[in-house]
């Protein structure tokens, strides 16, 4: 029996595609891949399609592994996800540092939470941070500086189609480790012809300094950011 930790499983969703991979993370290589294609689009909310897919390819992978998949990776490319874009603009009284702009983040990640309470955040992209009215594309940091603004994206998802796709997992008792959006991926690697899964894997590992990295505390709390620092690539 392999350990399930030494493979990743994503599961790719598009109004015309399906795809699911077995991912090996130790010799970087896909193990498995499945894909099916629609003359007619795939409409999110109706899972009839995607269960017969499941159907067919969950048994390939855990007979493959001889054990149980317990976790899936999501990557949903789907024009129902949207990007809300905010700044933050303000005085600065002291030097500029990194607990001053991770207080900017956590201000707008409560915005976006309170004036969008049927959405869940997916990603949080930072922009560039406007100093001296010059776009820097690297920290400000320990500098004393009059004012900073600072832009960030929020990639975000509908809950009911987080809670729809939910209830289809858990039928085969796998659990959605993470939501990626499809074309968040497919941009950022846009001038390399990656696999999906490696793209989808260097990316929720950290490969984009930009991201910043939420991981959830408790059912309560929505997440807090794991990762704060290289702000700018």
């Amino acid at each position: 029996m392999t350990e399930e930790t030494d493979f990743e499983t994503y599961l790719y969703l598009s109004s015309n595609k399906f795809e699911i991979y077995l991912f090996d993370k130790k010799h970087i290589k896909n193990l498995f891949q499945e894909t099916i294609t629609f003359e007619n689009d795939f409409k999110f909310g109706e899972f009839t399609e995607l269960i017969k897919f499941l159907d067919k390819n969950i048994f390939k992978i855990e007979k493959l592994i001889g054990n149980f998949i317990k976790n899936i990776f999501l990557i949903i490319d789907y024009e129902g996800n949207f990007i809300i874009k905010l700044s933050d603009k303000k005085k600065i009284e002291n030097k500029v540092n990194k607990e001053s702009l991770k207080n900017t983040l956590i201000k707008l990640k409560n915005l976006i939470n309170e004036n969008y309470k049927n959405r869940t955040i997916m990603h949080v992209l930072l922009n560039n941070q406007l100093v001296y009215n010059n776009i820097e594309n690297s920290l400000i940091e320990n500098e004393n500086i009059n004012s900073r603004c600072l832009e960030v994206s929020f990639i975000t998802i509908s809950n009911d189609l987080i809670i729809n796709l939910n209830k289809v997992l858990q039928e085969y008792q796998i659990k959605i480790s993470k939501f990626i959006d499809g074309k968040y991926v497919k941009d950022y690697f846009k001038d390399n012809e990656l696999e999906l899964s490696l793209a989808t894997h260097k990316l929720i590992n950290g490969f984009n300094d930009n991201e910043v990295i939420i991981v959830p505390k408790n059912t309560e709390n929505q997440g807090f950011f794991e990762r704060f620092f290289n702000v700018f690539s």
